[in-house]
């Protein structure tokens, strides 16, 4: 997958987030979880892009780290209002699907930063041979 490829998916995932934000009741918990989920389903995509124009590798590692913890916290806020039955099921299945897989694409792409990094920190450490 491209960089832009998923940043257009975590983009489409923020505004699906902002539909699903506005059709929760308007309750104690429907605002609850409304000002939650609009913060933590609207920060992936910037804080992609952020990571995207990293200075360093560090930089971008902490960055998509940022990005996956805000994916998980909105994964939760999906799976309570799924079992708080405040919106149906079958409306918030695909977005709860795509929001599992976009946490698995930057869970990896963490592993592999990290290796990456790992390596080369190793060549740095190599003795320069005379």
């Amino acid at each position: 997958m491209k960089p832009d490829d998923l940043s257009e998916r975590l983009l489409d995932l923020a505004v699906r987030v902002g539909k699903v934000v506005d059709a929760l009741p308007d309750t104690r918990l429907g605002q609850h979880i409304a000002g939650q989920l609009v913060r933590s389903g609207t920060a992936p995509a910037p804080n992609y892009e952020e990571a995207c124009a990293a200075e360093s590798r560090r930089d971008f590692i902490h960055k998509v780290r940022i990005a996956l913890k805000e994916l998980r916290e909105t994964r939760c806020w999906i799976k309570l209002i799924m079992r708080s039955e405040l919106l149906p099921e079958a409306r918030m299945c695909e977005l709860a699907n795509e929001t599992d897989e976009l946490c698995r694409i930057l869970g990896q792409s963490l592993v592999t930063a990290r290796k990456n990094e790992e390596q080369a920190k190793a060549k740095c450490a190599k003795p320069i041979p005379k």
